[in-house]
């Protein structure tokens, strides 16, 4: 008899039902001392005590500004500590905070500004390249709810963090009391790899549990020191870090304000760091400074998270092996699910955490549909992913229809991601509806064939897309990066070392080698952008 792909997650932990503001307080006071916060880039630490003083300050600061609940702050910056106080602050009395991707120009932050009604940003003077307090200058002709910004270098800054009044912490203490679970706080951009993003909403009770969950399947606890190198302005690092460091009593570490491997390793060794997180492309940069002879005592490590994207299966296995992350966990999930709906548990077999991407997490549900009938597959079948549960947002900010095209009738959101679950419960990702290539009728799954190249010496990473093609509709074209000292690759090596390997529809046509694939901020692949190249270097056209 046939079972169908379908799991419901444990019942327990219970569920958190209090705010962000509530879970910090209660953390403080089990942990006062603990050090809570560390950027080492600046230099700087806080206890739990000072942590939150910090941001019962600035939450005061920006009742003096005149922020209420419900108004939307947006923050514009790198990883530094001013995000992580500016995050809890407006958690604390009820302001939505709004995540402003830090590598967005001057047409998509007026956007992200303009579309979410933002009254007033917290900022960073400039980041790389990027002049931030310039373009949101020229941004306030086109968003009239824009009536101040505060960056992080200016005297205003100095003033909203300045020591508040006892009337002034006692009238945050009142306005934290009011605030439900339920009320939205936060507003998340998708990558917007195609078209504009949309505002995944999300309330205290779907990123607080998120949090408090995933830290719960990695055992953390007060002793816990967790590495954040990804970034705050994604679930990734503000949820799966931060929240879930402070509903532990954990420390959070800013190894950089953007991702650099040598700092990411440095702030493991330099603070006992036991757990790290990343994006295999992330990964993959630190396994490649251990390769070229750099040291540094990774003694400390014990766990921490792979996401983003699929991991390939010898980069996970470095990670244990290299890395000392032997109960390192592998999740999934999206911006609309807060984002983790399935994990990989730390006493899973070696196996299961390189082949899928865990199971259903706490108090959720997952299934695995027929992307045109809806109808639930059987286990072992490809079909669209779904979940439903605490975790899915209230929906898009000011989007309802695209709310209605994601969540259905009965509470299931739509990924748009190709899963396969298996008999034991466990889930594997086979790539995004999207991506799949049909050639000659033929429904081929980029993820397999990636996993495939991975096993040539020379590839240190692949990405596969399709390509219009006159005789079968599609192609396959790999993109590959090398590993030194190979500097080129043909189309024909890669038949001769696929051929008899798999499948001959399977063998890429096409390969183009690039030392770097088109990424968002977030460390996913746009294979959106690499097939319009593709198309273009090919002459074809559309």
């Amino acid at each position: 008899m046939t079972e169908k792909a379908y799991a419901r997650g444990e019942d327990t932990p219970a569920l958190l039902t209090e705010t962000i503001g509530a879970t910090l307080a209660r953390t403080v006071e089990a942990h006062p001392d603990n050090l809570a916060l560390i950027d080492a880039a600046a230099d700087l630490r806080w206890t739990y005590r000072e942590f939150r003083h910090g941001v019962r300050a600035l939450a005061a600061g920006l009742l003096r500004m005149g922020v209420g609940v419900g108004d939307r702050v947006g923050v514009w910056a790198p990883n530094r500590y001013e995000w992580v106080f500016t995050q809890y602050a407006t958690a604390e009395i009820g302001a939505i905070l709004v995540n402003i991707n830090p590598a967005y120009r001057q047409t998509e932050v007026e956007y992200a500004l303009a579309q979410s009604e933002i009254s007033v940003v917290i900022a960073a003077e400039r980041f790389k390249d990027s002049a931030y307090a310039t373009m949101l200058d020229e941004a306030r002709a086109k968003c009239p709810d824009l009536r101040e910004v505060v960056l992080f270098e200016s005297a205003r800054w100095e003033e909203l963090i300045a020591e508040p009044s006892e009337d002034e912490l006692a009238r945050v203490a009142e306005i934290a009391a009011s605030l439900s679970p339920d009320d939205p706080i936060n507003i998340q951009y998708t990558s917007g790899t195609t078209g504009f993003p949309k505002g995944a909403t999300l309330t205290h009770r779907n990123i607080s549990n998120n949090g408090y969950l995933v830290g719960e399947l990695l055992n953390y606890t007060d002793a816990d020191r967790i590495c954040i190198p990804v970034p705050f302005y994604h679930c990734f690092g503000m949820v799966m870090g931060n929240l879930a460091a402070t509903s532990h009593g954990a420390a959070m570490v800013i190894p950089a304000p953007a991702f650099d491997p040598e700092a990411t390793l440095r702030a493991v060794a330099d603070y006992k760091c036991t757990s790290l997180y990343g994006v295999p492309t992330m990964f993959i940069a630190e396994l490649a400074l251990l390769d070229s002879g750099a040291e540094f005592d990774l003694s400390s490590l014990r766990t921490g998270i792979m996401a983003g994207s699929p991991c390939p299966e010898h980069v996970m296995r470095q990670v244990i092996d290299r890395m000392n992350m032997s109960e390192v966990s592998i999740c999934y999930g999206m911006t609309e699910t807060s984002p983790v709906s399935t994990q990989t548990r730390v006493d899973d077999p070696l196996e299961l955490r390189v082949t899928t991407v865990g199971r259903v997490g706490p108090h959720l549900e997952i299934k695995v549909i027929d992307p045109v009938t809806g109808e639930t597959l059987d286990r072992g079948e490809t079909g669209e992913f779904c979940t439903r549960g605490y975790s899915v947002m209230q929906g898009y900010w000011n989007n309802p229809e695209k709310t209605a095209e994601a969540i259905d009738s009965e509470g299931w959101m739509h990924t748009g991601d190709l899963a396969v679950m298996a008999r034991n419960g466990y889930a594997a990702i086979t790539g995004r509806i999207k991506d799949m290539v049909i050639r000659g009728g033929e429904n081929i799954y980029p993820r397999e064939i990636e996993e495939f190249l991975y096993t040539h010496p020379d590839i240190l990473d692949a990405q596969v897309i399709g390509v219009p093609d006159d005789k079968y509709g599609e192609e396959l074209m790999a993109w590959v990066r090398l590993r030194e000292p190979a500097t080129d690759l043909t189309a024909d090596d890669v038949r001769d070392f696929a051929d008899g390997k798999i499948a001959r529809h399977k063998i890429p046509r096409y390969v183009h080698v690039v030392k770097e694939f088109p990424m968002t901020v977030t460390g996913k692949v746009r294979k959106v952008a690499m097939r319009e190249e593709a198309i273009e270097m090919l002459g074809q056209d559309l």
